[in-house]
Parts: structure tokens; C-alpha cells; sequence
């Protein structure tokens, strides 16, 4: 090798040339470690396929016979659950264009609290279509400008499908029939029961003024027994105990202490001498005449039941079950924050006397025993703020996954509170859009046509997901879907009971969705596509320094005692 004679003076002396960047282009002005991708190839298409590998890896869970997830997130807890919301909160997900299609679900669930998984599907079939469009030669931005004019169109087109409204708020049998649709999705075969349940409750604590918040329908789950077991309640229901003996009070008044039910302790510290054993015997005869003159002043207020959300001391204990007060304890701060809305009562910083209008009222203040759990119940007889529907089941992990499927119920409601309009569901709605839109797409001029027609077959991504849950020749269903809508009938959704028909009228059958969730959905999803596509670069930066993260186990799923 032929070496230049001054360099090679150079190495003989010790010295070395100047260190020079070897990185090629945008990488030499980055620090060694950071990553740099460009173009289609690297950057749009990879884009894309991670967002049909999110996409594909919800789509079995989407409709009413949608397989459930064993999800195992970084805590241990482990969660069996098809909901796409909680799939992809207790996922960590690193890869940046995917945590834009989680930024667009959460904001769904924001909007109307259902159609998460909706919005990923839309998503990743927009950007699956997009992917054979660039290579069929389209430029970027002619299928961004292409999909946003489709969505445009859409939105137009939804507000034409409205095929009937929720008349009565306060109605129970409408009610129930609205939110049937979306406890359906989530637990199949329960829905009658829990729909019911759901507009009870629901309708419960609607306020006078028409307004409605979704904090005040409250589920306690209790293990043993089944779904059917489940009860509604109007108040409020905490599985513990009562403090002390005490364990009812009827007509009772409450009052909620958030600091330690005790007394105080000086800010300074003492002495003193003990010389006789009389002295020990008086030894605390102030603090307990204090506390005795303290705990007469809250009864002569007409107080039974006091609400700890701090410590319990043994003295004040002891004076509350002399004078015949029922202690309950709260260890969380939001219940007990809501127990105090429900009854009206003014929570208290600090253990002084109440005073009437700081005082709550419950009609029965009781403690009972539900399986094999203690629960302590404030009940109102009449009109109450709060209600809560106590669900019995016979694992925890069941549990949760109808707690999530009741706070869906309960959303919908909330949704046609500001919007009462409903649209035919079962993928209905999907196909007649993607039937009109199609036909938009065909007599528009120049290249925007073709992310048009795009736009509507991703559509059909929502109804092939149902009839592929539902195990039903997908073709044959999609054919049969557009034959009915092209015939005029824009109630023909997926059949997913019977399969010689495929197809059903959604409208008769009452399958319906929120108009709302479905506005959301379109332009949520559009929204994230175009954003994924307007993305031409990806630069991920060198990772900040620190310990080594521990690698994963090979052998998470054996016991310990079967790892070599």
C-alpha cells in the first residue's frame, strides 16, 4: 500500500491528522449514534407499514365477536380486553408515526369516549391505500389533497344519513335502545341487560338544567356471583368496612373530614415529670376532656356519620362510638371528593365543628356484605347526584372488560346528550359512504379521482372487519352489502348471527351509532393519515446516556424453577 511520505513522517513521530466526520451527507452534522432516514423507500413506505401493523393488530378486535388481548403492561397487570383504548394505553409504543395513530384515538376518546378502534382501522387502511397509489406514480401531495377532499365530501355525505334521533333524554326504554349498540360491541349477549342498566343509571343523574357528566355513574366491581347479578344504586358504594362498631344510620347527616380525625399536636414539645401514680392516671385527662367537649359540639349539630379521608386516632374513635357515630374511612382522594358532591356535603381541612351548610344528608348509611366483600352504601331514596351500578362477576379480569363496556354505554349517552342524531351501524354507514364517495371519486377530473376511489374502498376496511370476526365469506358479504345500498336500501349492514343471510337491516334491527362518533371517526383518521403522508423525513436523535436497561426474559412464560 502506497503511503503519501508525509503522512508517513507523521505516524513515525506520534502525531495524528485531524479527525474528519466519515458519515456520509445529513448524518455528519448529527451526533454519532442518531439515525437519519429519507425518501419514500425509507421513510414514507416505512411509515405506512407500521401503520398496518398497528391497524392489523387491532382489527380482530373490532365489533361484537372480536377476539379479546391477554396485554401484560410494565407494572405486571395483566388485561384480557378487546378494547382498542386500553390495547394501546397500557402498550409501549416507541415507533413515532404509530403513537400519531395512539395520538388520534386518545383524541377520539376525548371527543366521544368510543370508536378508538374506528379511527386505527380507518387510519391504516387510508395509509395502505396511499402506499399503492405512490407506487402506482401519484406524488404525496396529491394524495393528501385527494383524501382531504373525500373527507370533506364524507362529512357532507354523513349528515344526509341521520335515520333517526333520541327524542326523550329522559326516556329509558329510548335510552336503551340508543346505547344498546355500543355494550354490544364490547360484550355480546349482555347487552339487553346492561343497556338497561346503563340508561337507568344514566338518566338517574341527568339534572334538571339538561346537563350531563359521566363521573356521576360510578361502577363498583364485586367478585362472585355473574353479570346478571348486577345491580344499580342510587348513591354511592365503597368495598370497606365501617370504622368501630357502629355500622348504620338512617336520616343521617354527614360530614367529611379530608385531615386526621384527631387532635392536633403542638407545634412545640415538652416534659414532664412524673412523681406520683396519680400523676399517670391525669395524665391525659385535658387532651380526653378536649376531645370529649369536641366530638359533644358535632353531635349537637345533629351529626351521625363522619367521613375520614386521613388517619383515625384511637381517642376519637373511641369518643364517636360513645356517642353512637358511624366512622367510615376513604383512602382515595377522587371518591371521596365525589361522596361529598353526591350528598352535598362541604369537605373540612381541618377537625373543627361543622356548620349546617357545610353538613351532607343521606337517607341510609349502612354496611353490608356482597360475596365474600364488606361494602359500605350511601343510599338516597330520591333524586341523587351520583349512582352506581354494582357489577358482579366471577374474575376481576372479566370485570374490567364490562366496566369498560358499561363507560362506553355511558359516553354514548353523553354523546347524544349534545347530539341526538343516530345513523344506521354494522357497517351500514361504511358502505353507503363508500358507495356515494365512489361515485364522487369517478366524475371528478384530473389524478385527485384515484385517492378518492381509494378513500371509499378503505372504508370497507370497518364492515369486512365485522363479517371477518363474525367468520363469514368477506366477499360475498361486501357484494351483497353494495347490491342492497345500489337497490336504495341504506340500512343494510353485516349480519353477524345468521350466516345464510349476511346482510341486515340495521334500522329495523336497531343497531345504531352516534352521528357524533362517526364525525369524529372520519376526520380523526384522515387527519392522522395525511399527517403520516406529509412526513418526508425521519431524524431520531442519539438516546441520553444512563444505565443499561435490562434485557427481556426469553423465558417469561415458564416457572422458575423449569429455567435452566
Amino acid at each position: 500500500m502506497h503511503v503519501l511520505p508525509d503522512l508517513e513522517n507523521n505516524k513515525k513521530k506520534g502525531k495524528m491528522s485531524a479527525h474528519v466526520p466519515t458519515a456520509p451527507g445529513y448524518l455528519q452534522m448529527l451526533k454519532e449514534g442518531a439515525k437519519y432516514f429519507s425518501g419514500q423507500e425509507e421513510a414514507v413506505f416505512r411509515s405506512i407499514q407500521a401503520s398496518k401493523a398497528l391497524a392489523q393488530c387491532l382489527r380482530n378486535c373490532y365489533g361484537p365477536l372480536g377476539r379479546n388481548k391477554l396485554v401484560i403492561n410494565r407494572l405486571g397487570k395483566t388485561y384480557v380486553t378487546s378494547d382498542a383504548a386500553t390495547i394501546l394505553r397500557e402498550l409501549e409504543i416507541e415507533h413515532p408515526v404509530a403513537k400519531m395513530l395512539l395520538l388520534a384515538s386518545e383524541m377520539q376518546e376525548l371527543e366521544v369516549g368510543d370508536g378508538t378502534n374506528f379511527v386505527v382501522l380507518l387510519a391504516g387502511a387510508l395509509l395502505e391505500n396511499a402506499g399503492e397509489l405512490l407506487r402506482m406514480g401519484l406524488s404525496v401531495s396529491e394524495v393528501m389533497a385527494g383524501y382531504e377532499k373525500a373527507s370533506k365530501k364524507a362529512l357532507e355525505i354523513l349528515e344526509k344519513l341521520s335515520c333517526s334521533s333520541l327524542n326523550d333524554i329522559r326516556d329509558v326504554h329510548e335510552v336503551t335502545s340508543a346505547v344498546r349498540t355500543a355494550i354490544a360491541s364490547k360484550q355480546y349477549g349482555y347487552e339487553d341487560f346492561l343497556s338497561k342498566l346503563i340508561a337507568e343509571s344514566c338518566v338517574a343523574v341527568m339534572s334538571k338544567a339538561g346537563s350531563f357528566n359521566t363521573d356521576n355513574v360510578r361502577v363498583c366491581k364485586v367478585t362472585g356471583a355473574d353479570i346478571l347479578s348486577s345491580t344499580l344504586l342510587g348513591g354511592m358504594v365503597f368495598k370497606r368496612e365501617a370504622e368501630g362498631c357502629v355500622t348504620s344510620a338512617k336520616k343521617a347527616k354527614v360530614v367529611l373530614y379530608s385531615c386526621t380525625f384527631e387532635l392536633s399536636n403542638t407545634d412545640t414539645k415538652g416534659t414532664m415529670l412524673i412523681k406520683k401514680a396519680v400523676d399517670l392516671m391525669h395524665f391525659c385527662k385535658g387532651e380526653e376532656a378536649l376531645m370529649q367537649s369536641r366530638m359533644q359540639d358535632i353531635v349537637q349539630t345533629g351529626v351521625t356519620v363522619i367521613v375520614v379521608g386521613g388517619k383515625i386516632g384511637d381517642l376519637a374513635l373511641h369518643y364517636a362510638e360513645k356517642y353512637k357515630l358511624m366512622v367510615v374511612k376513604m383512602t382515595s382522594r377522587y371518591d371521596f371528593l365525589r361522596l361529598g358532591r353526591a350528598l352535598g356535603a362541604t369537605p373540612l381541612l381541618n377537625f373543627t365543628v361543622p356548620i349546617q351548610e357545610e353538613i351532607g344528608y343521606c337517607d341510609n348509611v349502612y354496611m353490608a356484605e356482597l360475596g365474600d366483600a364488606q361494602v359500605v352504601v350511601f343510599k338516597q331514596d330520591k333524586q341523587c347526584q351520583v349512582a352506581t351500578i354494582v357489577l358482579r362477576g366471577a374474575t376481576e379480569e372479566l370485570l374490567g372488560s364490562v366496566e369498560q363496556a358499561i363507560k362506553d354505554g355511558i359516553n354514548a349517552y353523553s354523546t347524544l346528550t349534545q347530539d341526538n342524531r343516530l345513523v344506521p351501524g354494522a357497517g351500514a354507514t361504511e358502505i353507503e359512504l363508500a358507495l356515494q364517495i365512489a361515485a364522487y371519486g369517478q366524475a371528478c377530473p384530473g389524478l385527485e379521482q384515484y385517492p378518492i376511489i381509494e378513500f371509499s374502498k378503505a372504508l370497507e376496511s370497518i364492515p369486512r372487519a365485522l363479517a371477518d370476526n363474525a367468520g363469514a365469506q368477506v366477499s360475498k358479504v361486501i357484494a351483497k352489502l353494495y347490491a342492497a345500498h345500489e337497490a336504495g336500501s341504506k340500512g343494510m349492514g353485516v349480519d353477524i348471527q345468521n350466516e345464510d343471510t349476511d346482510a341486515i337491516d340495521a334500522v329495523e334491527e336497531k343497531i345504531l351509532d352516534p352521528l357524533l362518533l362517526k364525525h369524529w371517526g372520519l376526520k380523526l383518521a384522515t387527519n392522522a393519515a395525511v399527517t403520516v403522508l406529509s412526513v418526508d423525513q425521519i431524524i431520531i436523535a442519539k438516546k441520553s446516556g444512563g444505565p443499561k436497561p435490562r434485557g427481556e426474559n426469553p423465558n417469561w412464560d415458564l416457572e422458575p424453577d423449569l429455567i435452566d
